[in-house]
């Protein structure tokens, strides 16, 4: 392989290694810290020290925030606050690759209410039809936890709020919307985590685990969609980000032993192929594309 398409190849081998290490750092939040901390505890260990690792890479205080800009900030980061607490809660009794599929639910729900065209119908079938072998709505045998459920559905409403007030900061440098975000986000959970676990939080196992975690699932993957986000369009972006709950069921089989049925498996495939499909004719709409946002 030449050198150029070697580079060419790097942004989608930049999204494929942050979809990866967000798998990976989850993967070890619900190995290693919640039998420690709880989903609360883990949640805030993650989010707070994401947050004091990326104010220390790109420290916002040297950019000027108007106070329109403090407040788009300030829903973004209590969205992604809301959003990882309740996708931790639901991992308490989901598999991880099926909670991200329902979470996925959100930024798909975004993405076709953004293009409205013909063929997203198709894409919406598909979401449902892949939700619908995973919901126990009682009429498909499902035996997932029904609160389960229900966190990883408002971990996708929180998701979908996530990308519509991060759409109104995107017009700031991504480090600094990032970094504020997640300080805004750290402030929602953190008081939670500390109700919960208290001073086990303070724990130096927990608080080295966390810093792996946080690295691992926070400041690695932002970067490498940052970098591959200068390279892809915004719908080959959204194409390969699509990615995530299959990768996150390997990632889950492998290191977390949470094995999934052919049924379930099946569930994984109608919801990636419905996101792959939304950001693939989201572009050819009017409407400027949320799947990258």
């Amino acid at each position: 392989m030449s050198a150029a398409s070697f580079h060419r190849f790097i942004p989608f081998l930049a999204v494929l290694g942050s979809v990866t290490a967000l798998g990976i750092g989850t993967s070890w939040a619900k190995q290693w810290l919640f039998p420690a901390v709880g989903a609360q505890g883990t949640t805030a260990v993650r989010v707070g020290l994401s947050a004091v690792l990326m104010l220390l890479l790109w420290r916002p205080w040297r950019w000027r925030l108007s106070r329109a800009d403090a407040h788009a900030i300030a829903l973004y980061g209590a969205a992604l606050g809301g959003m990882n607490l309740m996708f931790y809660m639901s991992l308490r009794t989901l598999p991880f690759g099926l909670a991200v599929a329902i979470e996925f639910s959100g930024p798909l729900a975004v993405a076709i209410w953004s293009s409205r065209r013909a063929v997203d119908f198709v894409w919406v079938a598909l979401a449902i039809a892949g939700l619908g072998m995973l919901l126990p709505l009682g009429l498909n045998g499902s035996t997932l936890d029904p609160i389960g459920v229900l966190y990883a559905l408002a971990a996708a409403v929180f998701w979908a709020l996530y990308i519509v007030f991060g759409k109104r900061a995107g017009h700031l440098h991504a480090g600094h919307t990032v970094s504020l975000g997640l300080l805004v986000a750290a402030l929602v959970v953190v008081p939670v985590g500390v109700a919960h676990a208290g001073a086990a939080l303070l724990s130096p196992t927990v608080l080295l685990i966390g810093v792996a975690v946080a690295a691992v699932s926070s400041a690695i993957p932002i970067s490498l969609e940052m970098m591959a986000l200068k390279c892809l369009p915004k719908e080959a972006f959204g194409i390969m980000i699509s990615m995530e709950p299959a990768v996150a069921a390997v990632l889950a089989m492998a290191l977390l032993g949470e094995h999934l049925t052919a049924l379930q498996w099946l569930a994984i495939g109608c919801v990636v192929a419905a996101s792959m499909g939304s950001a693939m004719t989201a572009a050819r709409g009017q409407p400027q594309p949320a799947a990258a946002a």
